[in-house]
């Protein structure tokens, strides 16, 4: 399971990057615009599939393979999960405004991601508060291709949706039909 969901967490990384190289493009190579319109067109069901696939791994990982989340873990859970459930509740309702709701979560996410990403990566030191309340956050439980970690993981879900919510390739339409 752990290298499925470090595949996982690359695509994720990996399709960001390239609706930003599409969005990049777009101005100058009318199928980067086309891509990138398709895929924004699908940003309700991505950020759902995103969400629901870290929330249901985050609880795989702690409920099934026994790893205890450390007290980050938990604050990027707290970002997430509510992240699920409103992109499920606007994609019931198609709502297309509630990426404004999901952003805000997804950039604290994200920043709480980076910051254990690089207490794990040793590039910053563990404070002794997470030890208080489980294990350290320094504590890596396993990693994939010799750089996924599950904090890794979660910063590149949080990353994927702040991509997909933000990116518009409305522009490009204005600049091919003035």
């Amino acid at each position: 399971m752990e290298t499925l969901s470090a595949v996982l967490a690359i695509v994720a990384g990996v399709g960001a990057a390239a609706i930003v190289v599409a969005r990049l493009l777009a101005p100058v190579v009318p199928a980067a615009a086309a891509a990138g319109r398709a895929v924004v067109s699908l940003r309700g069901p991505l950020t759902l599939a995103v969400a629901a696939v870290a929330t249901a791994g985050s609880l795989y990982f702690s409920e099934s393979a026994g790893y205890v989340p450390c007290r980050l873990c938990w604050f990027q859970r707290v970002a997430m999960y509510p992240i699920a459930v409103i992109a499920l509740v606007a994609l019931i309702r198609r709502d297309r405004g509630a990426r404004w709701y999901v952003l805000p979560l997804a950039v604290i996410g994200a920043a709480i991601s980076s910051y254990h990403v690089l207490i794990e990566w040793g590039w910053v030191n563990d404070s002794e508060s997470c030890l208080l309340f489980g294990p350290s956050c320094a504590d890596v439980w396993f990693e994939a291709f010799g750089f996924v970690t599950l904090a890794l993981m979660a910063w590149a879900g949080f990353v994927s949706i702040i991509v997909l919510n933000t990116v518009s390739f409305d522009a490009v339409d204005l600049e091919e039909n003035p």
